[in-house]
């Protein structure tokens, strides 16, 4: 018998975020920002500026990302990210070895999850086109609970199963996702190959940081 598969399970639910964890999106929501600012006169904001805003809630990010442009542009600005990422959202794609990784954690009877600053439609669509429906077992997105670091996504998700905090795992690329995990109580792993740069993480004291997703993979078939 394979020793993973006989592993007592430490954690029943993972969690993961979407955007540059499981899905190499970030460079393109990044320069998707800066495009959608300039078309409404706002100062662009740089990459690393831009960056830090992914994994919010669209219009939370947008907000932060863009602090000169008025209220009432709100709209605008949104309305012209979701053109900007529309014609650049079917050359996205998995990270590579995701599947694989998703297919061993099921096989382990983990409960696997989503809690994304994606919205509703937008990761149904994306769950579609990368032909992940019935992967997941539930999905929250900021749209329909709050947007992060508020950990009402985690603790949804925790109430769905009967699951307990000690007993949940938040897998993400930015502090948003780690200060999450904390905010409900769970557990942290994060990857430095997405948004945020891997030195801020170490506050929000995850269990590990992956450097690529096949060292997640080997984490999580040692340790969760």
């Amino acid at each position: 018998m394979n020793p993973s598969t006989a592993r007592p399970r430490r954690f029943d639910l993972i969690a993961f975020d979407w955007d540059g964890t499981l899905f190499d999106s970030t460079a393109v929501i990044t320069r998707c920002i800066q495009l959608a600012v300039s078309d409404v006169g706002g100062t662009v904001p740089n990459d690393k500026d831009a960056s830090y805003v992914i994994g919010m809630g669209l219009m939370q990010a947008l907000a932060h990302a863009a602090p000169d442009v008025p209220q009432d542009k709100y709209p605008q600005l949104g309305a012209r990210y979701k053109h900007h990422y529309g014609i650049h959202q079917n050359d996205l794609s998995l990270f590579e070895g995701v599947l694989g990784m998703l297919d061993r954690l099921k096989h382990r009877q983990h409960l696997l999850t989503v809690a994304t600053g994606k919205s509703r439609s937008g990761l149904n669509e994306v769950l579609r086109d990368v032909n992940l429906q019935g992967v997941f077992d539930a999905t929250r997105t900021a749209d329909e609970t709050a947007g992060k670091p508020h950990p009402m996504m985690l603790q949804e998700l925790m109430t769905e199963f009967g699951v307990a905090p000690a007993r949940v795992l938040m897998i993400g690329d930015t502090t948003h996702d780690l200060q999450m995990a904390l905010n409900a109580g769970c557990a942290s792993v994060a990857v430095s190959y997405g948004a945020h740069e891997p030195d801020s993480f170490q506050a929000l004291k995850p269990l590990h940081i992956a450097h690529s997703v096949a060292e997640l993979d080997v984490w999580l078939q040692a340790q969760a």
